[in-house]
């Protein structure tokens, strides 16, 4: 009887083929784009994102930005991403003039955000002029119906997550705004009617602050005070920002010592009772000074009947 030799029977395990060791560098790949958030590639964009949130070289990246934009590679975002970098870099000046030159290449999509960031850009130098008309100019866009790209809600971002804005409260939004750059010119009056606008679309405390200290400064007091007390006894959405409601209390303080102090002849009298008890208070408090400076008086009235 002849014994079989070999020392494994079994049925050989296949090698494994050239595609899974692809695959397997590929998942590594794939997981390091999301992991560090930088799109798959080689191209100017690709290297500009790279240098940006990778290597962490702004200066580099902004290089690489202009090199998109100028082979046409993705020119929405590198034009957006590049401006934001010039913002964090303190480069406004540059961030503005690139999105007003190359802003024609990009997309329809595109036009509003680029408008959000240059009203952010205009904001940080003090170019209020510029923020004003093209706040007034997204919301003619609102009036005639052409924001949104026509829609009634929008998809936005903020801290890498995506939430749904609503025309209404983007109306509100750029109201705050242009009632802020009317303050920095000192037209409360403008002011004032853009923020009484925005709290009618959708109040909030934030704002209502801002209105408060708009009929602070034109000397409407009483209507100031109403407003912010509004906030501290959290009426508004938003109350619940303490930063908010501590503001609010700040100037209603301010109110206060604002208020005129009526002088004694200011006030109306209800009658002969109350003018003999206020003038008892008058000549209570002058008679001290009266006593003082009595004799001196005297010496010059003695002076003017010897002359």
């Amino acid at each position: 009887m002849e014994l079989n030799m070999n020392k494994d029977s079994s049925t050989p395990s296949p090698s494994p083929s050239p595609s899974a060791g692809k695959r397997k560098g590929g998942d590594k790949k794939d997981l390091f784009h999301v992991i560090h958030k930088v799109p798959a590639g080689d191209s100017p964009y690709v290297r500009a994102k790279h240098l940006q949130l990778v290597e962490k070289d702004p200066d580099g990246a902004v290089v690489w930005f202009w090199k998109a934009i100028n082979a046409g590679d993705r020119v929405d975002s590198a034009l957006k991403d590049m401006a934001v970098i010039m913002k964090q870099q303190d480069r406004t000046g540059e961030a503005i003039e690139a999105i007003r030159s190359f802003r024609h290449l990009c997309s329809k999509q595109a036009q509003e955000s680029l408008d959000n960031l240059l009203i952010d850009l205009y904001k940080k130098c003090g170019m209020v002029e510029e923020q004003i008309d093209l706040l007034k100019q997204k919301l003619r866009m609102i009036y005639l119906g052409e924001a949104f790209n026509g829609k009634a809600t929008k998809t936005a971002r903020s801290h890498g997550k995506k939430f749904q804005v609503s025309i209404q409260q983007e109306t509100a939004r750029i109201l705050g705004n242009l009632g802020w750059a009317y303050m920095q010119q000192n037209n409360y009056e403008a002011a004032e009617m853009v923020y009484r606008k925005a709290q009618s679309v959708q109040p909030d405390s934030n704002k209502a602050c801002n209105l408060g200290l708009c009929l602070m400064k034109q000397g409407q007091l009483d209507k100031s005070h109403q407003v912010l007390l509004d906030v501290v006894l959290k009426k508004l959405p938003g109350s619940d920002d303490g930063k908010i409601v501590d503001r609010a209390k700040e100037l209603i303080n301010e109110i206060e010592t604002m208020r005129p102090t009526l002088s004694l002849f200011e006030t109306d009298f209800s009658g002969e009772e109350d003018i003999i008890e206020r003038l008892d208070i008058v000549f209570n408090e002058w008679t001290p000074f009266r006593s003082k400076r009595l004799p001196i008086f005297e010496d010059i009235l003695r002076d003017q009947i010897a002359c």
